[in-house]
């Protein structure tokens, strides 16, 4: 039965790059430190990314704030 189960967890494993691996270790990791679920990391991530891309677009300027004709 073990050597099943292996065979069907080892692909999955094996697909993952290193960067994925790293990445699922962290995730793995801020869940422990927090006390939190991945689900919970997750969303800490995607709130950070989208705080960052705001911060990033008003620095860069891209939308001036007021539009005269």
């Amino acid at each position: 039965m073990a050597g099943v189960l292996e065979q069907l967890i080892r692909p999955q494993k094996m697909a993952m790059s290193p960067n994925d691996m790293e990445l699922e270790a962290a995730r793995e990791i801020l869940a422990e430190v927090f006390g939190v679920r991945l689900s919970e990391v997750d969303e800490m991530i995607w709130n950070r990314v989208e705080v960052e891309d705001e911060r990033r677009l008003k620095e860069e300027g891209s939308w001036p704030q007021e539009f005269w004709l």
